[in-house]
């Protein structure tokens, strides 16, 4: 059993191996129940919004949040041509940052691709058998991988590409081509998908209040409108949008840097909603069931208030010292530095851990690329 941490302990480096998914020791005091589950779907982004639907008897605004969600039917999309579906308890959800650039999001993404998308921030998150523990894994969208045939938005069928960056993948075809993708290459049937856009995103933290976080650098990436100079900072919905985009301003510039600044933001957004109080506040709790509803698109399983509020019930035993982040082991392209490559005998540790609802072993992160901006911000 894990010794007591505080609050936002156990989002961990990424060497660390979680427990097991056991219950606790006899004899010990079981923690309040309320703050720590929320720090799983937090992790996703969205959930800071939907988790506050479980449990909290949002009847009276039932039709008017169910009206918000969008949603995709995956397993029509994908039928049967996929990995078989393990029935030990455990889940797998993909979860997407969509960095569609058209409306108000083509203002918030600064492109200039025309109304493109594509998923900025990729995360598999494994609900451990009991849903008392969790795994989240990053997958780098600069990662080359031979991605599978799709159908695209218009109904044609886009042929099998090899060596493409992980994230042309939701460029190509959406969110079924997202979720074929990602379980070709780690042969785990994804049970469900949830996706938050930059508008949501932005938003959910206005609504929160801003989060507060330090650095230990001075940040300046004009790509992402984000400059801050060392210090504490509570970032409002945009720099936070900003932080969690920025690659070019600290670090060495990479995709995994930037998953390193998103996963520091995590912990930050965590304590941010553990102090806010969000279950005493009704009218914090309606705001933020609305935008969060607004946000996110699901698959078709998860497409209702009172899904989402079961789903979200489910994980009220999972605290953030029962949940282990990793990002899934690279390596530097020798042809393209920008790009990483899987490597993957150290990533079928992880994908058959997760498939056997095991631990991810500390192995499996050891001597592979990281980036170069862990410790640069941290949680204040």
């Amino acid at each position: 059993m894990p010794a007591e941490s505080t609050p936002d302990a156990g989002i961990a480096d990424e060497a660390a191996t979680p427990p097991g998914p056991r219950g606790p020791a006899k004899g010990r005091r079981r923690k309040p129940r309320g703050k720590g589950h929320r720090a799983l779907l937090v992790t996703a982004w969205t959930a800071a919004g939907i988790v506050v639907l479980g449990g909290t008897g949002v009847g009276y605004l039932y039709f008017k949040l169910n009206g918000n969600i969008k949603s995709v039917d995956i397993n029509q999309a994908l039928g049967t041509h996929r990995p078989a579906k393990v029935d030990n308890g455990s889940e797998n959800i993909l979860v997407l940052g969509s960095d569609t650039r058209s409306g108000s999001n083509k203002k918030l993404g600064g492109g200039t691709d025309g109304g493109s998308a594509r998923s900025d921030t990729a995360m598999i998150v494994h609900l451990y058998k009991g849903h008392k523990q969790a795994s989240v894994v990053s997958v780098p969208r600069d990662t080359l991988v031979d991605r599978p045939e799709c159908t695209d938005s218009k109904g044609n069928t886009q042929p099998a590409a090899s060596g493409v960056m992980f994230n042309s993948a939701y460029s190509t075809g959406g969110a079924a081509c997202a979720v074929k993708t990602v379980e070709s290459i780690s042969g785990i049937r994804m049970d469900h998908y949830v996706e938050v856009d930059f508008e949501g995103f932005q938003k959910l933290i206005d609504d929160l209040g801003g989060v507060q976080v330090s650095t230990t650098k001075d940040i300046d990436d004009p790509d992402s409108h984000l400059a801050l100079k060392a210090g504490t900072h509570t970032l409002d919905g945009q720099q936070a949008l900003g932080l969690v985009r920025t690659r070019h301003g600290v670090g060495d510039g990479s995709d995994l840097g930037r998953i390193q600044l998103q996963q520091a933001f995590i912990k930050a957004l965590v304590n941010q909603v553990k102090q806010v109080g969000i279950l005493t506040s009704p009218t914090k709790l309606v705001d933020l069931a609305d935008t969060a509803t607004k946000a996110v698109t699901t698959d078709s399983d998860l497409a209702s208030v009172k899904a989402l509020a079961s789903f979200a019930t489910g994980l009220k035993g999972i605290s953030s010292s029962h949940m282990n982040m990793v990002t899934m082991p690279v390596r530097y392209d020798p042809v393209n530095p920008n790009r990483v490559l899987e490597e993957k005998a150290k990533a079928r540790l992880i994908w058959d851990a997760l498939k056997n609802d095991k631990p991810i072993p500390a192995s499996a992160a050891r001597g592979t690329a990281t980036g170069e901006a862990k410790g640069v911000v941290t949680s204040s």
